[in-house]
């Protein structure tokens, strides 16, 4: 792939992305399959001003050593140390960017028992500092190709040829072409009018069909409203917290969900696909799960605590988007679920309340916004889906007909 193309990436990141400040500290999170391009962004965030930028590399083999020898107790112990590096970031708030590249399949045969119960026993001590920051700093998540991913997206290429097919796919979907800094503009323009007349029409429910079976219905929080594309911080900043998106969405009223709704593509959760599942919800809470491929996983994902059975995001994503007509299927959720409508049990989003500026994060909780340790994105989307709105006033809104927008 050209310097150049990459160059431009790593601007957009920067620059659209975490719109890093004058001064602003930065953490990039990454794995180690692109150490040239993280180079770039790291120089790109210098240019842009940045004070100091960290980078934490992981490395999925060596989370599997470290899940197989230690201890539940050591894995979920919060050291002093790891407070203090918290609490320094609730200070501060540094700009945050998460370079993807991860192998879908790359934590097969982990014990999951153990990293369920070492993330219960770090969450509620972590809670408290992500709390502090919420709706408070820039973020931002992004692709980058490593090999074994581009494999499972290509896999009857070479490596070096599907890990550059990989790039092309990444870098057009991400609207890095041409003036992608321009191109962004236009894009978010284009979702926030889809919002705002989404918004116009006090939407009380949505009510989701498909012939593969999908029934439900989901009910709104009176205050919330929809939102998509980039988004403002409490001090004004303005980002896009994810590259590439398409989606208009929004938190749902926890405990209001009734039916049965089918997943659409594989969903890779903890370094492992679950594939062809379903969920039935009753009073908002999933009763019952049942999964083809990782059943053990999904049900695993769905008790890690209270919130993590209920919904915590609707969102509506065209069949008639760059991710979709591409005809890839990505195996990475950043992709995947921007290729169409998707569902997430698990945390909501206190910004989707009308306002949430002047409430507290407690507040938009008790307005029905779910919280969970967990925010777990699933594809639903399909060409015979349609979904209707039921208004405050009695009326009954098409918005999707046949897996496209309906207005």
């Amino acid at each position: 792939m050209k310097k150049t193309v990459l160059r431009e990436y790593a601007r957009l990141i920067v620059r659209c992305g975490i719109n890093v400040q004058k001064g602003q500290e930065v953490l990039i999170y990454a794995g180690l399959d692109q150490p040239e391009f993280v180079q770039m962004v790291v120089e790109e965030a210098y240019k842009a001003k940045a004070r100091k930028v960290v980078v934490n590399w992981s490395y999925q083999p060596l989370q599997k050593i470290q899940v197989r020898y230690q201890s539940v107790k050591t894995m979920g112990t919060v050291e002093e140390w790891e407070k203090a590096r918290q609490q320094h970031y609730c200070d501060v708030l540094p700009a945050r960017l998460h370079l993807i590249s991860d192998d879908p399949d790359g934590l097969k045969g982990v014990n999951l028992k153990k990293m369920a119960q070492a993330r219960q026993m770090s969450y509620p001590i972590l809670k408290g500092y992500s709390d502090q920051r919420e709706n408070k700093q820039q973020w931002c998540i992004a692709a980058v190709p490593g090999v074994a991913w581009a494999k499972k997206v290509f896999p009857g290429l070479p490596k070096g040829k599907a890990v550059e097919k990989l790039w092309e796919a990444i870098l057009s979907t991400s609207r890095v072409y041409g003036d992608g800094v321009k191109n962004w503009e236009e894009h978010n323009r284009d979702l926030h009018d889809r919002c705002a007349y989404l918004n116009s029409l006090g939407i009380e429910s949505l009510h989701y069909t498909a012939d593969n079976g999908t029934d439900l219905t989901v009910g709104m929080i009176p205050e919330a409203q929809f939102c998509g594309g980039g988004e403002k911080i409490l001090s004004g900043v303005f980002f896009n917290p994810n590259i590439p998106t398409e989606e208009c969405f929004i938190s749902p009223m926890k405990g209001k969900a009734e039916g049965i709704v089918y997943s659409t593509k594989p969903l890779s959760y903890n370094g492992q696909l679950i594939d062809k599942f379903s969920m039935r919800f009753e009073n908002g809470k999933v009763v019952e799960a049942h999964a083809e491929v990782g059943e053990e996983l999904l049900n695993t994902m769905l008790a890690m605590d209270e919130g993590a059975a209920y919904l915590g995001e609707c969102a509506l994503v065209p069949q008639a988007s760059p991710i979709a007509e591409s005809g890839l299927l990505f195996y990475n959720t950043l992709f995947d679920e921007n290729a169409a409508c998707h569902l997430a049990v698990g945390m909501g989003f206190a910004d989707t309340i009308r306002d949430f500026q002047n409430k507290t994060l407690d507040e938009c909780r008790a307005l029905g916004i779910n919280d969970s340790m967990i925010h777990e994105d699933f594809m639903i989307g399909c060409d015979s889906m349609n979904i209707d709105a039921r208004c405050a006033d009695g009326r009954v809104v098409p918005i999707f007909r046949n897996g496209n927008w309906a207005f």
